[in-house]
């Protein structure tokens, strides 16, 4: 008879962050995979961010602390409760990369945003410093736990029965599988939706787009983002784990993402843009703006890269993100590198002018300040952002919540990278909501324009069981 593994318990995931001192021990963890961490956690808050093209991979579950804020000044809320959680911080092995603690979370897409039905759990602002962590790249891997503990207790003391606990739970993964009774995750059938409903009818879509393009030709508004949402639901929870093996599997050139803050209640998905990422002074986003789908042959392929560069819509489309950026990071930054023209990013299922923009920052304070300064960015908001986002408000019949917002990750410097969430999902045991935008310029066809978001419901429609979207 095989013995049961039974999962390791130790009594640090429950101290309190109030008034508590914050202590983080890693360990190499070669073996551990992603997906199997993740797996493992079902039932758990979980979480999980893995940079384009095989960059860095971040997974997490359990709370050891949370943060939260509200209103315009949520960003500078946060900002400062990190500094505060990691000022006084004893993290082990921090000349390590890859070690040390990271927080995970996100923003709400505008200041004023109110939890409704669908963005139930979620905050104006929220980030999780998980409990285990686990992070990988260029074939490391590290194994973190994060704990709080009392004023009183001193960290020495601790460290040992936190190592202990660390390596059960390093000996624990690396004996496991993923799947139920060890059966691979990518083998796991997907759920089927039961309901399928697009709650904006076209004509609806219709006159909104025209009130866009007509307030434009009359006004000073250049560009607003709208977007549309789809409605599923299903007669069990929904598979997440399937969702997101499709996604890093399917969209490996994409920023993927989960944040799960209560069990079977998560955001996630597949995005291709990264509004920023910020290394001590070193700065890198993109303009990412305009969009065609894919040629089933190469050479249709290429007619229509060609015909996407050759757009003037689509290029004044792209044109308003990359000086909106530019603009804003001027002031921030003592070199910015924007080369003169896009360039095309082919995705499975689409293509995008693309812009990569990099920058030396004139002095380092951490993501947070150039997150806040750029987001949201035109091709998420439109330009100018003072009219576009209350335009937004007023014409969308469905709140955003975190569609479209930054998800990412704070190390203890205050550092990290935020990706836009799009092309993304929120489930709720047994329903998913879907959003998809298009940027809208003054000579926009709503046809093309609701053609385009149907194509950019496609990955998380597949991901979630469509076969064919």
């Amino acid at each position: 008879m095989k013995q049961q593994q039974v999962e390791p318990v130790d009594t640090f995931a429950e101290m309190p962050a109030e008034n508590g001192r914050l202590l983080s021990v890693s360990m190499p963890a070669p073996g551990v995979d992603t997906a199997v961490f993740l797996q493992q956690a079902l039932g758990q808050e979980r979480f999980f961010w893995s940079a384009a093209n095989g960059g860095l991979t971040l997974a997490g579950f359990g709370i050891a602390a949370d943060l939260f804020a509200w209103g315009r000044e949520r960003f500078t809320q946060i900002q400062r409760q990190a500094r505060e959680l990691f000022a006084n911080a004893v993290i082990h092995d921090e000349e390590q990369p890859l070690a040390g603690p990271r927080l995970f979370g996100g923003f709400a897409f505008s200041n004023d945003f109110t939890p409704d039905n669908t963005w139930s759990i979620h905050y104006p602002a929220q980030f999780i410093l998980p409990h285990y962590q686990l992070s990988q790249q260029n074939g490391e891997s590290w194994l973190t736990l994060n704990a709080i503990l009392p004023e009183d207790e001193s960290p020495e003391t601790i460290l040992p029965e936190l190592q202990a606990a660390l390596a059960a739970r390093l000996e624990f993964l690396t004996q496991r599988r993923g799947g139920a009774e060890g059966e691979s995750l990518d083998a796991r059938s997907k759920t089927r939706p039961e309901r399928i409903n697009y709650p904006m009818t076209y004509e609806d879509w219709q006159k909104m787009i025209r009130q866009a393009t007509k307030t434009m030709r009359g006004g000073p508004l250049n560009k607003v983002v709208l977007s549309r949402v789809c409605e599923i639901r299903y007669g069990q929870k929904v598979d997440v784990d399937g969702a997101l093996a499709y996604l890093n599997d399917t969209y490996p050139d994409c920023y993927r993402f989960l944040f799960e803050p209560r069990p079977f209640h998560a955001f996630y998905g597949a995005t291709p843009e990264l509004i920023v990422g910020v290394n001590g002074r070193s700065l890198q986003t993109m303009g990412l703006a305009g969009s065609i789908g894919r040629g089933k042959t190469p050479a249709k392929d290429e007619a229509l890269a060609q015909e996407l560069l050759n757009s003037a819509k689509n290029q004044h489309e792209h044109a308003l993100v990359v000086e909106s950026i530019r603009r804003r990071l001027a002031p921030l930054t003592s070199e910015l590198t924007i080369p003169k023209q896009p360039s095309i990013l082919q995705l499975g299922y689409i293509q995008h002018l693309f812009t990569p923009i990099h920058a030396t920052l004139k002095q380092a304070d951490g993501v947070l300040p150039i997150l806040q300064t750029l987001h949201p960015t035109p091709a998420l908001g439109g330009q100018p952002r003072e009219l576009a986002m209350p335009f937004i408000s007023q014409a969308e019949p469905v709140p955003r919540g975190w569609y479209g917002a930054p998800v990412g990750w704070l190390d203890h410097n205050l550092d990290g990278a935020f990706s836009v969430a799009i092309r993304s999902a929120i489930s709720q045991d047994r329903r998913v909501w879907l959003y998809a935008g298009a940027g809208i310029v003054a000579d926009s066809d709503p046809q093309a324009e609701w053609e385009e978001t149907a194509l950019k419901f496609r990955p998380m429609l597949n991901a979630l069981g469509m076969v064919n979207g």
